[in-house]
């Protein structure tokens, strides 16, 4: 049981757990201690001395040792001569803090006159004004007149960029090391560090290019003060001008909550657009952070000049555009006729609500629901996944977290980080991958193997996975396809089950899916084919929503395609191109819907902007287009249809969109304006999900077949990239320097033989597919393999040969 202590702060009581920082305590009873270089989710430093207060002990005897008590028989309380840091000073029992005495709000006043020195007041032109702490603490603290001559302020460079993503306006610096030690103790990239001294102190950034983090946003949100701005928001608007919207990411399977931030824009004729994105808190997700994709690629998509606007019907062998009506009755007459052989293509982009009515839709015409991606397992999942009251931020001594086949940094940003910190707190971390990864910094045991040889090297670590304790297990599929990823999966569930590690809190299978509900795709029953090219070109209708075949996997091409294609779509992708109609969808910020986690939390996502021209809610052009078939589905109302969602999935039975509303208290509060400033990430009043329960019954079944093994030569393995060239992230203006020509990394050696150089330009082939690519080295990869991105445009699932020859 975790000892706590009782003391008193401003007369009131408070107790708290023994530890606990003198400014986190008086923040829980509402007492904001003004802060800047603290933050409750990194370690203290004592820099800024605006948490200065004063601190009284109770007086022992030195003789006896006892309390010294005064007439009232209290403890007589014992003041030092100077103010102490409240964010440095744990609380003791008994102790007495004053945090606005006389002697308190003289020093506050002598630190912010001291802090203005140096940083000039352009509030009316700065994009932190309206939710800035310094200038809240200036007219709480700051002088009526400087008695600083200007002239003798520091002048610096304004507006210089720390790297694509970051502006740094010098002047503003107070030299708090928030982004410094951010990027030191959080990220994990040392990329940021001070320069010179004095008032010349500067922050400057070591890599090359400027500022190389994946998380370089969220040094912006814990910002006290408008030094580091983002390049697609900085004097874009005024935060009292913006509304927010709770959403979710939709760019991998973590889940994170997110909040939209809107305002009315001549460019759009008075209609909200989305000005910036923000983490919303959720302490059992993403915490208060979230990934440079995932902030800077969300919702770009959306405002696209080439997202489809109107239906098209394919006549005299060329789209043309139609009315709904038009469209929908001529796919409801062609499905009557196609019957059972309908066959639906989804993907994990849809919601939940989406997958439910393609879902009903399909059964009614007794033909298939496929999923498009190349991770199996998700069955596996559902069964022994994580259950109900699963927090990664619980897991420390004593308890195992095992990752295999997977980059998680690349794949799941979030969860890598959150597996990190499980690490920091004394969790046993087990990195198993044929290559060094990021996350082999932080764990304990590290296992090599040759891609192929996944099972054997699993089996090898079973005797280390005790029934005490907890156990997370991640399974990924660097180097797999379908049939790989499904065996590993079976793998990994079956010694869950032996070992007990199952049905429980903090105990599971997690799929490192490709897609945001890739997993909530798996519970209403879509499933990937091994046999997808030949299940398109055998279909007598083949309804393809969110998903591009033919543009992710070229060879399809050179097959027969099904009798009638339907394409439901944001854009004209290579496999609307081919389709007999094409109906365009709504994009996620238009719409409410849910998704599901790969931790198998249900969360919901709110409308943010209107929808363009006709474009249509995906559940409802579905409900719409069963109507034609003689089946009655609800197509209106996003909550009516997550209601009769528990028809398919029985996990969901029951649930409704107010569950996935509720919230509860969160620690650290993040207050956006309050003195004890914890950054610009939104409370969470929207939602915090549903984490859906266990299922009962789970038993070890035969693992079936194996990870595919290929013969001699230089071995192309797949692999995942945070930036990936994919439809959404490549029309994200944002990221457009990141989306580089897709490099394929060779082991130095290798490169060698073929006489390759770092950055060289190559051409590979496999089975008629050509890409071209740059080289790089990496001389922790075993030999005789060359890791290959998915979104290199071949279609490589697993390992295969290929050949190589300099561009």
């Amino acid at each position: 049981m975790t000892k706590t202590v009782t003391l008193t702060i401003d007369n009131h009581p408070v107790t708290v757990p023994a530890g606990t920082l003198i400014v986190d305590a008086a923040k829980k009873i509402g007492v904001d201690i003004p802060i800047f270089c603290y933050h409750p989710k990194m370690a203290p430093v004592g820099m800024c001395r605006m948490c200065l207060v004063e601190v009284g002990r109770p007086v022992r005897d030195r003789a006896t040792g006892q309390f010294v008590l005064e007439a009232d028989g209290s403890p007589k309380i014992g003041y030092g001569p100077k103010l102490e840091t409240g964010c440095t000073v744990p609380v003791e029992e008994g102790m007495v803090v004053r945090g606005y005495t006389e002697k308190v709000t003289e020093a506050r006043d002598e630190i912010v006159e001291f802090i203005l020195t140096s940083h000039p007041l352009d509030c009316p032109v700065c994009d932190k004004g309206g939710e800035c702490p310094l200038q809240n603490l200036t007219m709480a603290h700051g002088p009526g007149s400087s008695r600083f001559e200007f002239d003798n302020k520091m002048h610096f460079a304004k507006h210089v960029p720390l790297g694509d993503l970051i502006y740094l306006d010098r002047e503003r610096c107070i030299q708090c090391a928030r982004c410094i030690r951010f990027q030191d103790e959080i990220a994990d990239d040392s990329v940021l560090s001070f320069f010179n001294r004095g008032r010349r102190t500067d922050i400057v950034t070591y890599s090359e290019p400027g500022f190389d983090s994946y998380w370089s946003g969220n040094t912006s949100d814990i910002c006290p003060v408008g030094a580091l701005t983002t390049s697609d928001f900085r004097f874009g608007a005024r935060p009292w001008e913006l509304n927010s919207s709770a959403s979710i990411c939709n760019q991998c399977p973590v889940g994170c909550n997110l909040t939209f931030n809107t305002r009315r824009e001549a460019k759009t004729g008075g209609a909200y657009a989305i000005k910036r994105v923000m983490p919303r808190q959720n302490e059992q997700v993403n915490e208060i952070w979230v990934c440079d994709k995932g902030r800077f690629s969300a919702y770009h998509f959306s405002e696209s000049a080439d997202r489809l606007s109107q239906p098209l019907i394919r006549k005299n062998g060329e789209l043309t555009p139609a009315t709904w009506g038009e469209a929908l009755d001529l796919i409801g007459e062609k499905m009557k006729q196609a019957g059972e052989g309908t066959l639906v293509l989804a993907s994990g982009r849809l919601s939940n609500e989406d997958l439910y009515t393609l879902r009903k839709l399909v059964d009614h015409q007794g033909g298939k629901a496929l999923l498009d991606t190349h991770v199996g397992g998700g069955d596996f999942v559902a069964q022994v996944g994580l259950s109900k009251g699963s927090n990664l931020s619980d897991l420390g001594p004593g308890d195992t977290i095992l990752v295999i086949a997977s980059d998680l940094e690349e794949e799941a940003p979030v969860w890598w980080l959150r597996v990190k910190q499980a690490a920091s707190r004394g969790a046993n971390l087990i990195v198993v991958n044929p290559r060094e990864t990021k996350l082999d910094r932080a764990a304990k045991k590290r296992v090599r193997y040759v891609y192929g040889e996944e099972l054997k090297a699993l089996a090898e670590l079973k005797g280390t996975l005790g029934a005490e304790g907890n156990c997370v297990l991640f399974y990924g599929s660097e180097g797999l396809g379908l049939e790989g990823t499904t065996v590993l999966a079976q793998a990994c569930a079956n010694i869950l089950i032996e070992t007990g590690h199952f049905g429980k809190p903090n105990n599971g299978l997690v799929a490192v899916h490709r897609r945001a509900n890739d997993q909530g795709a798996w519970d209403l029953g879509f499933r990937p084919s091994a046999e997808m090219k030949a299940d398109l070109s055998g279909a007598k209708l083949a309804y393809v929503v969110a998903a591009n075949p033919y543009g992710d996997y070229p060879d399809l091409l050179q097959m027969s395609h099904p009798q009638f294609l339907v394409v439901q779509d944001l854009f004209l992708t290579e496999t609307a191109k081919l389709a007999d109609v094409v109906l365009p969808a709504q994009a996620y910020v238009e719409r409410d819907g849910s998704y599901t986690s790969g931790e198998r939390r249900v969360q919901r996502f709110y409308t943010t902007v209107p929808a363009r021209s006709e474009t249509r809610a995906d559940y409802t052009i579905t409900a719409q287009i069963a109507l034609r078939v003689g089946l009655e589905l609800e197509g209106r109302f996003a909550p009516r249809v997550f209601a009769k969602i528990g028809e398919v999935a029985p996990e969901y039975a029951g649930m409704t969109f107010s569950d996935l509303a509720q919230v509860e208290e969160q620690w650290p509060i993040v207050g956006r304006g309050d003195m004890y400033y914890g950054g610009t990430t939104y409370e969470n009043s929207q939602g915090l999900g549903v984490q859906l329960a266990a299922r009962e019954g789970a038993t070890v079944a035969e693992v079936s077949g194996a990870p595919v093994r290929v013969g001699t030569g230089l071995v192309a393995v797949p692999v995942t990239r945070l930036y990936d060239r994919g439809t959404i992230i490549s029309r994200s203006k944002t990221l457009t320097a990141r989306l580089s020509a897709p490099a394929v990394v060779f082991h130095p050696n290798d490169a060698q033989k073929l006489m390759l150089v770092q950055g060289m330009g190559v051409k590979i082939s496999w089975n008629g597919s050509r890409a071209e690519a740059t080289v790089d080295c990496d001389g922790t990869m075993p030999e005789g393999f060359v890791l290959v991105p998915r979104s290199l445009g071949m279609t490589v699932n697993h390992p295969v040969v290929v050949e190589v020859e300099k561009a």
